[in-house]
C-alpha cells in the first residue's frame, strides 16, 4: 500500500473521529451503533415539558393556513356548514385519542418513535418505518418552507409595497416568480437559527407563537364581521352534493373524518418523540386533549366565519390567507393602516408555520436520522440535514407543478395507519406495556433482534393494512372519472381500515408464531431513567444517575457480561 493511500486513510479516520458524537457516559449518554444522547431513555432532568408545552405543540399544528382552510374542503365536497363542522369535531376527537394512545410508550418508558419500533419490527426492521418518516420529513419540510415563504412575501409587500411589483427574472422553465422565491429564501434563513434550540427549551417560543397567531386570528375574524356587519352567504351554505355523485352525505362525512385524521397522522405516529419530554403523564393528556379540541376546532370555525364575512366585503370567497391578505391591502397599494394589520396577521401565520415546521419536520427528522446514524447524527445535526434537503427537494417544483405528488403525500396516512396499528397492538395487547429497555440498544443476545434483526411478522401485517386502500388512493390521484365504488369507499375509511387490519394480522401472526417471553423487563433501572415514584409504579429497582459511574454498555464490556435473554426478568 502506498504512502499516499495510508495518509488518505488516516485523514478519513481522523475526520471520522472529529465528526463522531461524544456523550457523557456517567450520564449514560453512550454513543454507539444503536445509541446516542438523543436516543437513550430520557432521564428526569431532561423532561421539562409541562401542559402548556403540549398545548402549544398541538396548537401550532392548528394555528396554520391548512387548518384555517379545512372547512373549504368539506364544503367543496358538497357538505353543509353544520356537517362540515361536525366532521371537524369528530376528527379532532379521534386525533386526540390516537395521539394519546401511541404516545403512551414515551410517557411510561421515555423513548421516542425511533427506538419504539425496535421491539415491534426488530432492530434492523425498524428502519422500514424510519425511512418512511425521513422521506416525509424531507418533503414536508420543503413544502412548509415554501408555504411560509409566501407569507414572508406578504409581510415584505406590507412593508415595501413595491416588492409585489418586482419583475419576474425567472424564465418560463421555472414554475415560480421572483417575489415568491425571495420569500422562500427569507423564510428558510430566518428559520435556520432555531434549529440550534433543543426541544427542552421550546416553552417560550410556543408561548409567543400561540399568543401572537391566536390573537391575530381572533382579531381578523372580529374585523371581518364588523366590516361586513355579519356573516356572508357562505355561512348559510347547505348541502350541495352533485346530482351525479355516487356517494351520499354519510360517505362524504366519513371521507372528511378520514382526511382529518390522516392530515395529522405523521404527528400521531412519532408522538413518543415529544411525549417522552413530559414532566408527568397528566401534563401530556391535559395539554394534548384541550389543544386538539379547543384550538383545532376554533381555528377552523374562525376560518369559516372570516371567509364568509370577507365574501360579503369583497364579493368573492378567499380561503387561502395569503390571497385574502393581499386583497385586504390591495397588493400593497392600500393604506398604511391596512398594511400594518396585514403585516401583523401574516407575520403571525409565518411564525406558526416556522415552528410547526421545526417541530413537526426538522426536529422529528433529526431524531429519525439519528436512529440511522447514531454515531454521527444527533437531533441538531439531523435537523440541519433535513433543512438543507429543502434545496434538493425544490418545493417550487412540487407546489406549482406536481399537484398529483402533493396529493399522494397528503394521503400518506394510508401507509402510516398500519404502522400505528402494529405499534398499538404490540405494546398494549401482546407485551402488556412491558419493555426491556437494555435490549433496545444492542444486538448481541437482544430479545428484539428476532430473525437477522427483523421481526418478519410486522412486514405482512403492514402490507395487509394498506393493500385494501391503495387502489382508491391511486384512482383518486389519477382522477379516474368512473372508479369502482367499493374501492373509493375503502379509501374513504383508509386510516381506520389500515389501523385495525394491521393490528389484527399482527396479533394473529403472533398467536400462530409466538415470540417467547414478550413480557420481559429489566429488573434494575440501568439508565437512570425513572424517578422513585415511576420505578415503584412499574416494579423495578431504581438506580439514579449519581449512583452509576459508567454506562450499562461500558460496564458490560468491562466485565464481559452479557445482558441476555436468559437473565432473570421481572
Amino acid at each position: 500500500m502506498s504512502k499516499h493511500s495510508l495518509n488518505l486513510g488516516g485523514s478519513w479516520a481522523s475526520l471520522g473521529q472529529k465528526l463522531r458524537l461524544k456523550g457523557d457516559e456517567t450520564l449514560h449518554e453512550q454513543t454507539g451503533a444503536w445509541s446516542n444522547r438523543d436516543l437513550i431513555p430520557l432521564p428526569p432532568r431532561r423532561r421539562t415539558w409541562g401542559w402548556f408545552n403540549f398545548f402549544g405543540f398541538w396548537a401550532i399544528a392548528s394555528l396554520n393556513v391548512g387548518n384555517w382552510q379545512t372547512p373549504s374542503t368539506y364544503l367543496t365536497m358538497g357538505l353543509s356548514v353544520p356537517q362540515s363542522m361536525l366532521v371537524i369535531v369528530v376528527g379532532r376527537l379521534l386525533v386526540a385519542g390516537f395521539a394519546t394512545l401511541i404516545a403512551w410508550t414515551g410517557l411510561k418508558w421515555h423513548i421516542g418513535f425511533t427506538v419504539q419500533n425496535r421491539y415491534s419490527w426488530g432492530m434492523r426492521g425498524s428502519f422500514i418505518p424510519l425511512l418512511q418518516r425521513i422521506m416525509l420529513n424531507f418533503v414536508w419540510n420543503a413544502v412548509q418552507c415554501w408555504n411560509g415563504g409566501r407569507l414572508c412575501a406578504v409581510c415584505m409587500t406590507a412593508i415595501w409595497p413595491s416588492f409585489a411589483q418586482i419583475p419576474n427574472t425567472f424564465g418560463t422553465s421555472m414554475p415560480t416568480t421572483t417575489p415568491e422565491f425571495v420569500g422562500f429564501v427569507v423564510f428558510w434563513f430566518l428559520s435556520t437559527p432555531f434549529l440550534w434550540l433543543r426541544p427542552e427549551k421550546f416553552k417560550v417560543p410556543f408561548q409567543i407563537v400561540c399568543t401572537w397567531c391566536g390573537v391575530g386570528m381572533l382579531a381578523w375574524m372580529i374585523w371581518a364581521l364588523a366590516v361586513a356587519k355579519g356573516v356572508g352567504p357562505l355561512w348559510h351554505a347547505g348541502q350541495n352534493i352533485p346530482a351525479g355523485s355516487p356517494f351520499g352525505s354519510s360517505w362524504l362525512m366519513m371521507a372528511g373524518i378520514n382526511q382529518s385524521i390522516g392530515g395529522l397522522a405523521a404527528g400521531i405516529t412519532n408522538g413518543s418523540d415529544f411525549s417522552r419530554y413530559a414532566q408527568s403523564r397528566r401534563h401530556y393528556v391535559y395539554g394534548t386533549v384541550t389543544s386538539c379540541l379547543i384550538t383545532g376546532i376554533l381555528v377552523s370555525f374562525a376560518g369559516l366565519v372570516t371567509a364568509s364575512a370577507a365574501q360579503k366585503i369583497y364579493g368573492e370567497v378567499y380561503w387561502n390567507p395569503p390571497d385574502l391578505l393581499m386583497v385586504m391591502m390591495d397588493s400593497g397599494k392600500g393604506s398604511s393602516k391596512a398594511r400594518a394589520g396585514v403585516f401583523f396577521l401574516s407575520a403571525g401565520f409565518a411564525l406558526t408555520a416556522m415552528f410547526e415546521n421545526i417541530c413537526g419536520n426538522a426536529i422529528a427528522g433529526g431524531i429519525d436520522l439519528a436512529g440511522l446514524f447514531p454515531r454521527y447524527i444527533d437531533i441538531r445535526r439531523g435537523a440541519i440535514i433535513t433543512f438543507l434537503a429543502a434545496w434538493i427537494v425544490q418545493p417550487w417544483q412540487l407546489i406549482n407543478r406536481a399537484t398529483t405528488f402533493i396529493a399522494v403525500l397528503s394521503s400518506f396516512s394510508v401507509f402510516l395507519a398500519p404502522i400505528i396499528g402494529i405499534m398499538a397492538c404490540d405494546y398494549y395487547v401482546l407485551r402488556k406495556r412491558r419493555i426491556r429497555l437494555s435490549h433496545l440498544y444492542h444486538t448481541e443476545d437482544s430479545c428484539y433482534y428476532f430473525w437477522k434483526g427483523f421481526n418478519w411478522r410486522a412486514i405482512p401485517a403492514w402490507i395487509s393494512g394498506w393493500a385494501p386502500t391503495i387502489g382508491g388512493l391511486i384512482m383518486t390521484v389519477r382522477g379516474d372519472l368512473n372508479p369502482p365504488k367499493v374501492v373509493i369507499q375503502l379509501y374513504y375509511m383508509a386510516f381506520l381500515i389500515g389501523f385495525f387490519i394491521s393490528a389484527l394480522v399482527f396479533y394473529t401472526l403472533n398467536l400462530i408464531y409466538p415470540v417467547p417471553d414478550m413480557g420481559q423487563m429489566d429488573s434494575v433501572d440501568l439508565y437512570g431513567t425513572f424517578t422513585e415514584t415511576e420505578a415503584r409504579r412499574i416494579s423495578i429497582d431504581a438506580m439514579h444517575e449519581h449512583s452509576i459511574s459508567r454506562s450499562p454498555i461500558s460496564q458490560r464490556a468491562e466485565k464481559n457480561v452479557t445482558i441476555g435473554v436468559g437473565e432473570k426478568c421481572v
